[in-house]
């Protein structure tokens, strides 16, 4: 019999989407066949200590980090920590009967600044540990929503179009940047800060008042802040990548609203949405979301997972991306699972994958070192 594997299961953070990512860590822990595994918790708490340890057992309760765990470390002394806990040392927050085991691989189920923006992913490549999802560059590309369209439009993907405001031009010229806006993409807009993700901060304007206020609300979470046309009379549909050098695509599943865009309200506290797998578009409108979904994950340099998100016009059934997502929702109602299940793997067996693909790129990472 294969002995288990030490998972270390990494959630909270820093971000706005600290109690998204505790649902999301909730959900993989209730899902994950602890008969293969021996879970590590360690949680980030909303000021940016690491803890682990028994205490964090009461992440079942659905509390935040700092309500589960005594005195954490600081992000520095966590770095040691992982490193040292790789090695069978890591401290802990509360003592334990014994050393903690080595850590085979970490799940970083974490989600916004800090988490999936390549941040977390360095804290990890410093340390020398293998983990699930994209590497560094990919995550932060991927993050920065200004950097990923161009990277889409330079690898020919259709997407809607778009400006990219900046907040010290905004200060100095904001009414003529407004009225450049209007022009060029015409109403409604859309304005997002950047570098975010669960649609915080996001806001649809109708009217020049209403983008003047999503834009100034934007800037309250970025200092970057993308603006594009609102692509009407379109279903939003989304489909799951998973793959190292050969990624393969998911069945498209689709997201029906339950306000006029799935923003965070709708997504995680009313429950208005509903989402339909597989969604309801012709065969060769959802062929064409696979192929641009492998596309865009080929075009950042993904590695394991990410869910990529289009546009189709209900009319000409044109498909354009709307963002890719490399570490997109576990919660219970989170699309990514739900669509590998459509496609033929249980929640469970999509952990082992994305485990194996974690150990299979850090193995390859490792083999490239030693050859210098």
């Amino acid at each position: 019999m294969t002995s288990k594997r030490t998972l270390g299961l990494l959630f909270g953070g820093r971000s706005c989407e600290h109690e998204v990512s505790v649902t999301s860590a909730r959900s993989v822990l209730a899902a994950v066949d602890q008969g293969r595994y021996d879970i590590v918790l360690i949680g980030i708490d909303k000021e940016g200590y690491w803890h682990t340890g028994p205490d964090l057992e009461g992440l079942t309760r659905g509390k935040e980090v700092r309500e589960l765990a005594g005195p954490g470390e600081s992000a520095g002394g966590a770095l040691v920590s992982m490193a040292l806990h790789h090695q069978g040392n890591l401290t802990s927050s509360t003592p334990q009967p014994k050393p903690a085991p080595q850590l085979d691989v970490i799940f970083p189920v974490l989600h916004g600044t800090f988490g999936e923006d390549g941040t977390i992913q360095g804290v990890l490549e410093m340390a020398g540990i293998p983990y699930v999802g994209c590497g560094v560059a990919a995550s932060s590309l991927a993050m920065d929503k200004a950097l990923a369209r161009q990277v889409f439009a330079a690898a020919g993907i259709p997407q809607a179009p778009w400006m990219v405001l900046h907040r010290n031009t905004w200060d100095d010229h904001g009414p003529e940047m407004m009225r450049q806006a209007l022009e060029d993409l015409g109403l409604p807009i859309f304005a997002k800060p950047a570098n975010l993700g669960s649609s915080v901060g996001v806001g649809k304007a109708h009217d020049p008042g209403e983008l003047d206020a999503c834009i100034r609300d934007a800037f309250r979470y970025d200092n970057k802040v993308v603006i594009e046309q609102s692509m009407e009379n379109c279903q939003e549909v989304e489909c799951a990548v998973l793959g190292n050098q050969s990624p393969e695509a998911s069945v498209v599943g689709e997201i029906i609203p339950g306000a006029e865009f799935y923003d965070y309200q709708t997504k995680y506290i009313d429950d208005r949405s509903r989402t339909l797998i597989p969604a309801d578009i012709p065969d060769h409108a959802a062929e064409r979301v696979r192929e641009l979904s492998v596309q865009a994950f080929r075009a950042i340099d993904g590695s394991g997972l990410a869910r990529v998100d289009f546009f189709v016009h209900h009319e000409t059934r044109e498909v354009y991306l709307n963002e890719i997502n490399t570490l997109p929702g576990f919660t219970p109602i989170s699309m990514y699972p739900k669509l590998w299940e459509a496609s033929g793997i249980p929640y469970a067996a999509l952990i082992d994958r994305l485990v194996d693909l974690a150990l299979e790129r850090h193995a390859m990472g490792s083999l490239l070192k030693r050859s210098f």
